[in-house]
Order: C-alpha cells, then structure tokens, then sequence
C-alpha cells in the first residue's frame, strides 16, 4: 500500500485528475508536460488513468461563447464539440510516446448501478492489461443535473475506488491545501492530512468561477477524504508540479489513506 507521498513514484495505478482551467484557453500548452509526466510514469511500469475536466471549455470558442454556459442544453452541446476536441489534443501529444487513449466517458448513474459499475470495471481494467491509457471524464452530453458527480474531483474518488488505484493525485491552479485562501498573506500550506483529521480552523474560499471550472479546494478536500477512507492516498498539487509529484517529491497536500486493520 502507499502510505507517502515519497512512495508514488512505486505505485502500481494512479488516477490523475485535472482541472479544465489547468488545460484550456490560454493554458492549453499544458497538456504536453502534464503528457511528458504521465508518460514518464507509464513508461516506468504503472497503470495510469486521467481524469480529464475540460470538455465545455475546449468547446466554447466553436460555439462562440466567452463564459461558461448557465443552461444544460448548451454544456451538452459545448461538451459534445469539446470532447472531441480535447482528446485529439491528448493523443497528438502522446504519441510522441507511442501511447494510445482510450476515452472513456460515465455518468453518476453509471457507478450507481451494479451492471453498469461492473462494465466499467472491466473495461478500464482491460484498457490498462493492454497499456492503454484511458482518458475519463464525466459524460456531459447526457448527464442531467440530477445525476451529475458535480465536480470531477469526486469522479476521479469514485474512479480510484473502482479501480482500487494505489494512489489519487488531484491537478489544480494552486499548488496544495492552505490553510486559508493561498492569496492572504498568513496563508500556510498543509503538508498532511491524517486519516479522520478534520481540519478545524482551515478556511477555504469560494469554489472556482474563472469561466470555466467549477471545482475548488473545498471539492478537492471531499473528495480526497472520499478516496482516503476507501484506501488510497491522495496528493493534492498544482498541474505545473505533476512531474515532481509523481516522481514523490515533497509537494502539495497529502492526504493518508486509512489502512484496514
């Protein structure tokens, strides 16, 4: 089991999630090294599985849109455009690596019922025995606001259990948990968090509303909770730092998983 983060770099599967402001707009050149690191790790032996935000934001421009859409029939539209897209960008990375994706897109309902969490299962674990790299993000195009995940943080928890991935890195804009919101001076970074620690006294500021994305440290937090407490520890860094955190240097937020007695 991976108790550390000094251990990652000798984890047998993990799930790397990342946030559509990480990989959109005008940091969309941060899908090579973020690819150069996932590569790097998968060349080394290990199952890696993205969780990929960033469908709607790819695909605004081609719709003609500046923000994030409020209405659900054209987050559908902008994800069907933008889903297609960002992939492309994905696999033309790696194939300087000789990697293939494959996508695979779920709903909350998905992983609700037993059949459909069994297929996905099994397809992701087949993916992986054929060192194909899956790409996963949430099915945008038919999920409705009742059977959403939310975020995509909780996605890549869900994922990580599914899959029983050693460990879970979360890829934001801010490079670890704070004790407050990074931007206040007296802002300190919490190095860990101990299985059942409750954090009492952190603050956090609103979730993300840059345009894009939706997440925040809060999400980030539930869902690094979620995962701990089923087994996998969580780092949670900055996407500019994925290649040290996977190499297991000392950065961002780790979260301890709870070990089973």
């Amino acid at each position: 089991m991976i108790t550390t983060r000094a251990d990652i770099s000798r984890a047998r599967r993990i799930v790397v999630k990342v946030g559509s402001s990480s990989i959109s707009g005008v940091n969309s050149g941060q899908i090579e090294p973020l690819v150069d690191a996932l590569a790097a790790a998968h060349s080394n032996g290990i199952e890696v599985i993205l969780v990929s935000s960033g469908a709607i934001a790819t695909g605004m421009p081609y719709l003609g849109l500046e923000s994030r859409p409020e209405d659900l029939a054209t987050q559908q539209a902008a994800a069907a455009v933008g889903q297609n897209v960002l992939v492309y960008r994905y696999q033309d990375s790696l194939d300087r690596y000789g990697i293939v994706a494959g996508q695979v897109l779920l709903t909350a309902g998905d992983l609700d019922d037993p059949n459909s969490r069994s297929n996905a299962q099994r397809a992701v674990d087949r993916l992986l025995s054929l060192r194909i790299l899956p790409i996963v993000n949430e099915n945008d195009t038919v999920a409705t606001h009742e059977i959403r995940f939310g975020d995509n943080d909780r996605l890549a928890a869900l994922v990580s259990t599914l899959i029983g991935a050693d460990a879970m890195v979360l890829l934001s804009d801010v490079d670890a948990i704070y004790t407050r919101p990074p931007e206040i001076p007296d802002a300190e970074r919490i190095s860990l968090v101990a299985p059942g620690e409750q954090l009492s006294g952190v603050e956090f500021g609103e979730a993300t509303r840059n345009g894009v994305g939706t997440g925040g440290a809060s999400t980030k937090v539930s869902a690094a909770r979620l995962a701990a407490a089923r087994g996998t520890g969580v780092l949670v860094t900055s996407a500019s730092r994925i290649s040290a955190a996977l190499s297991g240097a000392d950065v961002g937020t780790w979260f301890a998983p709870h070990l089973n007695e």
